[in-house]
């Protein structure tokens, strides 16, 4: 029985993966290392900011540590913050999705971005107020492909009714755009619904449960039939 969809923010909601692509770029340019196009959506949409830049570094053998990092990222954070206020692409359906899920099912967002971008993004959509859970970069030591942001979500949905029985990983579906955010919500024990949003379908198919082009071509309640 379907009783909660988990989804992610970047690629899902939020076309933001050019803006924060661009970001990273910028930054790293400074490093002097290039960040290709090609790189990014093979090798490292998905990963937290935190995540991408130890791996960006680490295949440059640049020196690496909690101190460099936390340059980089307070250094990505703004120059994100103004190139998504000029122009933040909600996807088509997700806005008349999740108002129709919202009641229905329990709702969640699990993403690798930060609380703010995230709060911004579904204000954006006016959907802000359907999420009771956010879990945010920081909230997990582990980013994706690890299923700690998803089990956390899951986690925080049942503490929020100790006096249910509480919601199975089986019993949750994932919105997802990734390969690696697939992998978080499949090892996760969840089922998984791709949008083929960042990547092309034969990619997805055969990682997740579903793939669709866009939320426009399905209902919440279609997801049934992914926990049975």
């Amino acid at each position: 029985m379907l009783k909660a969809i988990i989804f992610d923010c970047d690629g899902v909601i939020v076309d933001s993966e050019p803006h924060h692509l661009k970001a990273f770029q910028m930054i790293l340019k400074t490093e002097g290392i290039i960040l290709t196009e090609e790189e990014y959506y093979e090798k490292y949409l998905a990963l937290d900011d935190k995540g991408l830049f130890e791996t960006v570094l680490a295949a440059h053998k640049r020196p690496v540590d909690n101190q460099i990092l936390k340059k980089l990222i307070l250094q990505k954070m703004p120059v994100y913050k103004k190139l998504s206020g000029e122009e933040l692409f909600i996807y088509p359906g997700v806005v008349d999705f999740v108002n129709k899920a919202s009641g229905h099912y329990r709702l969640a967002i699990a993403s690798g971005a930060f609380r703010g971008e995230i709060k911004f993004a579904l204000d954006k959509g006016g959907i802000r107020s359907a999420f009771p859970i956010i879990v945010s970069a920081q909230d997990v030591r582990n980013g994706k492909p690890h299923p700690e942001s998803y089990l956390t979500a899951l986690n925080k949905l049942n503490a929020l009714t100790p006096e249910k029985s509480p919601i199975k990983p089986s019993e949750c579906v994932v919105i997802e755009d990734s390969l690696h955010g697939i992998e978080s919500a499949v090892s996760a024990g969840m089922h998984c619904l791709a949008v083929t949003s960042s990547y092309p379908r034969h990619m997805l198919e055969g990682k997740a449960d579903r793939v669709v082009d866009s939320l426009i071509e399905i209902e919440p309640k279609d997801l049934e039939v992914l926990c049975h």
